[in-house]
């Protein structure tokens, strides 16, 4: 089994391909906001337009269908100055953080990762937490993923950012059909009522 079917669902394999959420984001977005979706480079990577290429461009890694999801959650969150950035202008530190490099690292991600799983589940995928620091072997904190999870339900309680409301009903208009996201579909694993 190659890396990529590893981290998609059973319904995946031939639902969840590189080719479908290019095509699904750049039929959204190429024209409205001059904004690309491209596969498949060793690191994902924001590009604004320049003199030698026209669009801005999210550039996901290795053909992952969760890297897509997760670089568009920030194009979704950057500002109009930030995405005329490289990398809308943010710092990244590199695998093998500290761990107070690795606190503030989960600091920035809330509403990125947030986003993220709102489009996993738009697009019925299997969500998984990144803490993207292999070398210290950090996990995702607990801490962490509860903020995610409260911001999930600030955001489909007082509503998405344009740009991820939109790209979320072209998920679930594509993926899932007349289903509408629910509060109820966002659990912690291993997460028990009283916690």
């Amino acid at each position: 089994m190659s890396n990529y079917n590893h981290f998609m669902s059973t319904n995946s394999i031939t639902t969840h391909t590189p080719n479908i959420i290019v095509s699904l984001f750049n039929q959204q977005f190429l024209t409205s906001h001059n904004t690309q979706l491209v596969c498949c480079e060793k690191e994902p990577i924001y590009r604004p337009a320049n003199a030698s290429y026209p669009h801005h461009r999210i550039i996901f890694a290795h053909g992952f269908f969760a890297s897509a999801l997760h670089e568009i959650a920030h194009w979704c969150i950057a500002g109009k100055e930030r995405r005329l950035l490289e990398d809308f202008g943010y710092w990244y530190q590199p695998d093998g953080r500290t761990s107070k490099q690795q606190a503030e690292f989960e600091k920035v991600e809330i509403k990125p990762q947030a986003l993220e799983w709102i489009f996993s589940q738009s697009a019925d995928f299997t969500f998984h937490f990144s803490a993207d620091n292999l070398t210290n072997n950090f996990g995702a904190s607990k801490a962490f993923q509860k903020a995610v999870l409260v911001q999930i339900q600030t955001y489909l309680t007082n509503g998405l950012p344009q740009r991820a409301q939109h790209w979320s009903d072209c998920l679930i208009k594509h993926f899932r059909p007349n289903k509408p996201l629910q509060v109820n579909e966002f659990v912690l694993k291993n997460s028990h009522p009283c916690d």
